[in-house]
């Protein structure tokens, strides 16, 4: 079933706080990696490069979780558990711009790698928790 985020919350998205994402490897041990994350409203978003170990691990189980920290105040935060609904590329690209400059203050993403495809992920929130 899925859960909003509380609106008491919501600035998290519009800071430069990370998200630590949690996918689960093919032997079932977790694998963690912090992305740049936001909010549409229905769903947390973050972008990754098809073929990355997240990319692989979320394609096979779509389960993740996330744990969002204030970059303000450690003590605060945001958990969620949920599953990665949809994949696309489409927006992708623009998307990665819109992060970079949220997180990075440049409106172009500068770490792209030749032959790299942009993908992102919608992650549909089952549970969420808080702190703070």
């Amino acid at each position: 079933m899925a859960q909003s985020i509380p609106e008491k919350y919501l600035d998290l998205f519009q800071k430069k706080a990370f998200g630590n994402l949690g996918t689960i490897m093919p032997d079932g041990s977790p694998q963690v990696t912090p992305v740049w994350v936001d909010y549409d409203g229905k769903h947390v978003r973050f972008n990754s490069a098809q073929g990355r170990v997240k990319d692989k691990n979320v394609r096979r189980d779509p389960r993740v979780s996330l744990a969002i920290v204030d970059p303000e105040n450690p003590y605060r935060y945001l958990g969620i558990r949920g599953r990665v609904v949809e994949i696309t590329q489409k927006g992708a690209d623009e998307h990665i711009n819109n992060l970079s400059q949220k997180y990075l203050g440049k409106p172009v993403y500068p770490y792209r790698q030749p032959g790299e495809v942009r993908v992102v992920y919608k992650i549909a929130p089952e549970r969420v928790n808080t702190m703070g």
